[in-house]
């Protein structure tokens, strides 16, 4: 037993027995599922929060993964997870399904009725530990944000949508009338950036579907461009929406296998720094935008970049008080140049090369700004910048950007000292503004329109460094709190969870068969 956490007793018939308090033994509270039949009376012994459309409570808990992928994460639920979560002082469980794994064969058409069965129990699990379940199609019919692709797309072609729409048409007859302080509908995980009238378009018809079976069931749908951006369009349509919480993308991901080029990202930290190393083109206008450094001195230096992934085609500039001191493009495609590796996108028929190069650019005397854009093209990565002055030698100020997809990429004063270079102090609150204007006002204004909001998604990976992981989350809590956000961390138990994570730099304790991250449970708790 660890210090200061909670004494209970066993688990027995679904249920878990709490510990004698007072020399008096509780019993336990029963619920079982029944299709049809679920009065207000017995779901308020639950303590759960009312939740509607246009109020999610500040729900607290977890994506449990065991239905996750086909491939590698499908298997019935844990009845532990429920009872450790519950007695954690957690509230929610988030069950992220893979719609194969409810299927017969690749009939997806054919409900498998020992799997729906498990999907059943783990909705009974949540009644009996007083525990919110959100069930998400990860992968719904003709959509996934992971690979592999769907054989039909959900958002151009009519027969995908009629299965999707089948497929929560079932799960809400399953589930009809059940109160939802206790359950919950997130309709498809993560869409990608597109038209906010066509993803209505499609979440209108798989509302329908949902309350042509269970009118009042409760409906949460994942913002835009994989859950970063409010969708207002859909106020008519009664739903709440879900937000993510993996913002800087550098530091929740690094090192992450599924993402390409993760491993040669800068190791992240936190605060992060003022930088991001994505720029964009002409291609893409509503990102480009330059990076920014001022110079807070007067004597020439030496600019380097070291250029990472570069899309397609970009024309990576370089200005020094609007005087152009470097100018290069960079033109991907097949076999050896220039280039590391040389990588084929088929579903944009282009190519995505790495470079991994250093190029320099001259820095004049008495230049106040230098500004690194691309003047035209798609976008390019730049993992890492130097800034020296020309009459010394060595690397000087390293600067590591982050990798955040879609973020603006940043503005740094730097100033020489005793003949080195150095940044100018930075607000150590920055970083948390940063979050909060980013990541979290945006979905205050569509709160304020009278839509529920919630984190569905947040966390950290398990190879940034331990003590970045808790400096982030201790600021991503601290607002979701002030702002009234509920949220569910990727996962309970896993590389982003306070237990069995595998982290390298973490002192672990051992606690009813698992290898707990104290410091993160305990920060967890306290939020």
């Amino acid at each position: 037993m660890v210090e200061g956490w909670p004494r209970t007793g066993r688990i027995w018939r679904g249920c878990l027995l709490p510990a004698a308090i007072g020399g008096l033994t509780l019993s336990c509270l029963q619920l079982s599922i029944d299709h049809g039949n679920h009065g207000s009376a017995g779901e308020s012994r639950l303590g759960l929060p009312d939740a509607s459309h246009d109020h999610l409570p500040r729900w607290r808990g977890f994506n449990l993964l065991n239905k996750f992928a086909l491939e590698w994460s499908n298997g019935p639920f844990d009845e532990s997870d429920f009872a450790l979560i519950s007695e954690l002082d957690f509230n929610f469980v988030r069950l992220p399904l893979d719609y194969r794994t409810l299927i017969v064969g690749q009939d997806w058409e054919r409900f498998d009725m020992q799997a729906l069965a498990e999907v059943d129990q783990a909705v009974e699990w949540g009644g009996d530990y007083g525990l919110h379940v959100n069930l998400n199609l990860h992968r719904i019919p003709g959509y996934c944000v992971n690979p592999p692709a769907e054989p039909l797309d959900l958002w151009n072609d009519a027969e995908a949508l009629r299965v999707a729409a089948l497929h929560w048409a079932e799960l809400a007859r399953r589930y009809r009338g059940i109160d939802n302080r206790r359950l919950s509908f997130n309709l498809i995980n993560e869409p990608p950036d597109m038209p906010a009238a066509e993803y209505r378009r499609v979440i209108e018809v798989l509302a329908e579907a949902v309350r042509s079976e269970d009118p009042k069931r409760l409906i949460i749908v994942d913002g835009l461009a994989h859950g970063r951006r409010p969708v207002a369009e859909l106020i008519a349509l009664r739903v709440a929406q879900s937000a993510r919480g993996y913002a800087p993308f550098g530091l929740t991901h690094y090192r992450a296998d599924w993402v390409e080029g993760s491993r040669a990202w800068p190791t992240p930290a936190w605060p992060a720094p003022p930088l991001n190393g994505y720029l964009y083109g002409n291609r893409k206008p509503d990102l480009a935008a330059p990076l920014r450094l001022d110079l807070e001195f007067d004597e020439p230096a030496v600019l380097r970049m070291r250029v990472h992934r570069v899309s397609d085609r970009a024309r990576l500039l370089v200005r020094a008080d609007g005087e152009i001191v470097f100018d290069r493009l960079f033109v991907c495609g097949p076999g050896s140049g220039e280039w590391r590796e040389s990588r084929y996108r088929e579903e944009w028929d282009i190519y995505q090369n790495l470079y991994g190069r250093d190029y320099q650019a001259e820095i004049p005397e008495g230049a106040g700004h230098l500004q690194i854009e691309v003047a035209e093209g798609d976008w390019l990565q730049i993992a890492e910048l130097s800034l020296r002055l020309a009459q010394t030698d060595g690397r000087g100020l390293v600067l590591k950007p982050t990798m955040d997809w879609g973020q603006p990429p940043g503005r740094l004063a730097v100033e020489a000292h005793n003949g080195e270079l150095r940044t100018v102090e930075a607000d150590p609150e920055a970083g948390r503004r940063v979050l909060w204007r980013e990541t979290v006002e945006p979905w205050l204004r569509l709160r304020e329109q009278g839509v529920g909001v919630m984190v569905g998604e947040w966390g950290v990976y398990r190879h940034t460094p331990h003590d970045v992981a808790l400096r982030w989350m201790t600021d991503c809590l601290r607002l979701w709190q002030e702002a009234g956000f509920g949220w569910a961390l990727w996962n309970f138990r896993g590389p982003f969870g306070p237990l069995d994570s595998r982290r390298a730099d973490v002192e672990y304790e051992e606690w009813r068969g698992f290898l707990v991250d104290r410091e993160m449970l305990d920060l967890l708790r306290r939020h």
